[in-house]
């Protein structure tokens, strides 16, 4: 673990089955980082996987073309119907002139100024919500997690695809699935969703509406401007599958302001502190902890390690968002930070940064915002509980009281 052991080439080794490292991630994983900038990630049943620490390493190896998302990058449920098969690769699979075409095609459709746009709906989802939350209370608290979090990504994800009121109650069956984990409730729900897409974007060609996939049908011109019907399942798979992170991220978040009485006072004191206010608690608390891993097209060396052909590769995004190279005082949670390049990793960076990040960003504005102003005497009802993952930073419950 973080004990000093290395390999054969004097790289310290991270066991993610380690209880320390599953506990504080981000102590462990700073340890490691401020005596090599490299690593190796081991766990049975696991191939070992390469694993840079700092910021700047960090940063490059995600835009550098040398390192390869494929396929090989995903775990996959076992058990998937072949007819689905076809709408699992999405664009995080991709890399160069088709991962290109694809993103030009419907980054239109997740700029800063679409999500703007889409505020008032994602504030309408977000005051239904907190307007049912009190009746969820047992015993004088209510878990915000199962409540208000989960729930809060599908409902923003049925309003952008525009899925009937109808249908949501299956969409909202999918959203607890892919949020519970890669387990069998996970498998079980891929059907459903794809053949729910399919209708979904059958639906927006004959009939559009005022939703992402009629905005895309009706921007499409030419055949290298326009997405098929297979694109169009794949894109929508691809948001309910990535879409998922505000679960964790709001969730955590509320924790952190809860533990840390001045930051929340601050808040609750200067509204206007809130954009910078997430990009700090996406800093200091972001679900992710390691990204997806790239795959070298070529041996390539770095720090005076061989990395051969081929073997995983991944950042540790709980490192380099606590690099001191970067942040100043990075231990400690600032809500005031000033903004600045080069910033956190929460969302990846180069081709493959998150297409949804300023929805991601506004949902999770919105949903601080409004659960503060409703809720002035929020607290924690006892210790929540954490997921023991190595790959996501996540609460298995938040209780609190209102």
């Amino acid at each position: 673990m973080t004990d000093g052991r290395a390999d054969a080439s004097g790289v310290p080794e991270i066991d993610l089955t380690d209880a320390e490292v599953l506990r504080d991630p981000a102590a462990a994983y700073g340890r490691v980082r401020e005596r090599s900038p490299l690593a190796r990630l081991r766990a049975p049943g696991m191939r070992p996987m390469w694993v840079l620490t700092r910021h700047e390493d960090a940063r490059a190896m995600l835009s550098d073309p040398r390192f390869e998302l494929s396929a090989d990058s995903f775990m996959r449920p076992a058990g998937i119907p072949e007819h689905c098969l076809a709408y699992m690769r999405t664009m995080q699979e991709m890399d160069g002139p088709e991962h290109a075409r694809l993103r030009r095609l419907v980054s239109p459709a997740f700029t800063v100024r679409r999500a703007a746009d889409f505020r008032p709906r994602i504030e309408s989802v977000v005051e239904n919500l907190l307007d049912d939350l009190p009746d969820h209370a047992e015993d004088g608290s209510v878990d915000l997690l199962a409540h208000f979090a989960r729930p809060l990504p599908i409902e923003v994800i049925c309003e952008l695809v525009g899925i009937p009121e109808s249908d949501r109650p299956r969409w909202r069956e999918y959203g607890a699935a892919v949020t519970a984990g890669w387990g069998q409730a996970f498998a079980d729900a891929i059907p459903g969703i794809m053949e729910d897409a399919k209708a979904a974007v059958a639906a927006r060609r004959s009939e559009p509406g005022d939703d992402l996939i009629s905005d895309l049908i009706r921007t499409q011109t030419g055949d290298e401007g326009r997405l098929n019907d297979t694109e169009m399942v794949t894109l929508v798979w691809n948001l309910v599958l990535a879409g998922q992170t505000p679960t964790n991220l709001v969730a955590n978040a509320v924790e952190t302001l809860l533990r840390h009485p001045g930051q929340l006072a601050a808040l609750r004191e200067d509204a206007d502190l809130m954009p910078r206010a997430v990009e700090e608690l996406t800093r200091w608390c972001g679900p992710q902890l390691l990204t997806i891993p790239r795959h070298p097209r070529e041996d390539v060396e770095t720090h005076g390690v061989l990395i051969p052909k081929g073997e995983p590769v991944t950042a540790a995004i709980v490192s380099a968002n606590r690099d001191p190279r970067v942040f100043a005082d990075p231990e400690r949670l600032d809500i005031s930070r000033a903004a600045g390049a080069p910033g956190h990793l929460g969302y990846a960076h180069g081709p493959h940064f998150c297409l949804g990040a300023a929805l991601a960003r506004a949902q999770t504005e919105v949903a601080l915002a409004a659960l503060l102003r409703r809720f002035p005497g929020l607290a924690l009802a006892g210790a929540p509980g954490r997921v023991p993952d190595p790959g996501t930073w996540r609460l298995a419950a938040l209780p609190v009281t209102l």
